[in-house]
């Protein structure tokens, strides 16, 4: 019987490929056997991507790197992974085992399958993304062509000679896993091998996540590239880089091929001060951009202080004293959706009533809710875009006349008197207080002041006090960013300089106009023959951050 099948085996383990790097390269089945796994065991360099698939409360024992700089500094090694795999399955447990790259490419996973193999226990292997391959793809180098290519992969630190004389005597694209401080002996290996020297190379480190950087070479070069770019020396040489030898990668064809590092806002660092609920979408788009969103609530939603009123509003909802409700905000759909809770409603209290939400957003939170609104601005998304689609009271078609508008209790009155002129009778009532954040963390303020992030986004006058009120104003190299003009004059009174600005009022219009100017502002580089850099990376002083 095959030990993958063996029904006496008391768990289960699940040999799991996390790719090179970006969260986005798990595949679908790495994803749903971690939301169901009990125990996790991942190398630490995964350990955030894979964590975020894995269910509340999986249980995440951490590995004991064991190297021979540990055991000669006599550092205890309590558990290896080997045995935290085998334990956790004898228990009956289902286990993850996350390693980087492919499973099938770790020479540790395999004697972890072989081990479980020999005392029956069941397993299956996820295949991930191959940094050898992923890596190469992201810096816009690809290891074939129509015509077919011989490609090689050698890993430098266990190659030997043979196989550098292999891959040397070859004229097809050689793929070497190394680390930064010795490319440069791997590329030398390849010269004695018999590779010309002005062979094109590339070299990229932290590829498929934002912080990933390529350098174009020539295997006679590299060295000095890397010195002039003053990558090296660095206390980081150590880190692995993926070095890609051949015609492939040119630098003609890679400016033409590198989608990923030429994204809009490649490796930006943007604050998006909203709460997170509200920041969830915008980041997403952030993230198709190549930023690092980083969202920092400005406000916090408490319930309103005398429940009553809305305890009465919400109440005539199922009484019939409402023609229409209007929802404003995702928020004001939370708190009604909350007392619909509280009383043991659903969507279903809904029947008969006209609903109207004030834009995309506040919508999907209705559609999420079970309810599909009956008006959304087809114009501007705002309360101003609302009225202008909404209709007049008619007596003879509308059999009441009341709306009913929960929303925050420092809301603006021009939905309000809106509806009055076109005739309806309004309870405009307090579902939600809006009350300022907590300051963010201490490495986060510092960020805010001392121009750490890239860009800031600004989607209301409040967001701009309120940043301003608990982390302190945004350092002068930080792009400002607004979504309208009132937000822009708010921003400017406060004595910061408002760089870009949506052409209308929508959150995901001004992602689309900082993604234009972050654009237009690595074009100018480029044809300047500048190096692209980073607005934070102008900043005095300034060093490269660790992103994701």
């Amino acid at each position: 019987m095959s030990p993958t099948t063996n029904p006496t085996a008391a768990g289960n383990v699940t040999f799991l490929g996390a790719g090179p790097g970006d969260p986005g390269l798990l595949t679908l089945r790495a994803v749903e056997a971690l939301a169901s796994a009990d125990v996790l065991i991942a190398e630490p360099a995964v350990l955030d991507v894979v964590r975020a698939h894995a269910r509340a409360g999986v249980d995440t024992p951490q590995l004991t790197v064991v190297d021979e700089a540990s055991t000669t500094a006599g550092i205890p090694v309590l558990r290896d992974a080997a045995n935290l795999v085998m334990e956790a399955a004898r228990s009956g447990r289902r286990v993850v085992r996350a390693v980087s790259g492919d499973p099938g490419l770790d020479g540790d996973a395999a004697g972890e399958m072989l081990a479980c193999a020999s005392e029956g226990i069941p397993f299956e292997v996820v295949p991930g993304v191959a940094a050898a391959v992923g890596v190469p793809a992201y810096a816009g180098v690809p290891l074939s062509g129509a015509g077919g290519a011989d490609v090689r992969f050698v890993d430098a630190r266990t190659a030997t000679e043979r196989c550098w004389a292999e891959v040397g005597a070859s004229d097809g694209t050689v793929v070497v896993s190394t680390t930064l401080e010795t490319v440069a002996a791997a590329a030398g290996e390849l010269v004695s091998a018999g590779r010309k020297p002005d062979t094109p190379m590339t070299v990229t480190i932290a590829g498929t996540t934002t912080r990933q950087r390529t350098w174009s070479a020539t295997l006679g070069s590299v060295a000095q590239v890397l010195k002039q770019a003053k990558v090296l020396p660095s206390p980081d040489g150590h880190q692995a880089v993926i070095a890609v030898v051949g015609e492939r990668s040119a630098p003609a064809q890679r400016d033409q091929l590198s989608w990923f590092e030429s994204k809009p806002l490649f490796g930006w660092r943007v604050l998006v001060p909203r709460t997170k609920e509200q920041a969830a979408s915008l980041s997403d788009q952030l993230r198709s951009y190549g930023a690092v969103p980083h969202e920092v609530p400005t406000i916090a939603v408490e319930p309103p202080r005398t429940p009553q009123q809305m305890e009465r509003a919400v109440k005539g909802l199922v009484t019939g004293r409402y023609e229409w409700i209007a929802f404003t905000s995702v928020n004001a759909v939370k708190a009604v959706r909350e007392k619909f809770e509280e009383y043991g409603l659903d969507a279903r209290a809904f029947a008969g009533i006209k609903v109207a939400a004030v834009g995309e957003q506040t919508a999907a939170s209705l559609v999420e809710f079970g309810v599909k609104p009956d008006l959304v601005p087809s114009g501007e998304q705002s309360a101003a875009g609302l009225l202008e689609d909404w209709p007049p009271y008619d007596p003879v078609f509308d059999p009441i006349d009341r709306v009913f508008l929960p929303r925050a209790d420092i809301a603006t009155e021009t939905l309000v008197a809106g509806l009055i002129e076109l005739g309806w009778e309004v309870d405009d009532v307090t579902a939600y207080r809006t009350v300022r954040a907590s300051p963010p963390p201490a490495d986060t303020r510092e960020a805010i002041k001392g121009g750490g992030f890239d860009a800031v986004l600004f989607t209301s006058s409040s967001t701009v006090r309120n940043l301003v009120g608990i982390a302190g104003k945004p350092h002068n190299v930080t792009v400002i960013a607004c979504i309208g003009p009132a937000t822009a004059k708010t921003a400017e009174e406060h004595g910061l300089r408002v760089d870009v600005m949506a052409p209308e009022p929508s959150v995901h219009k001004l992602a689309q106009a900082l993604a234009d100017f972050g654009a237009a502002r690595r074009d100018a580089a480029v044809s300047a023959g500048e190096h692209v850099t980073r607005p934070s990376e102008r900043r005095p002083g300034a060093r490269r951050r660790r992103t994701t």
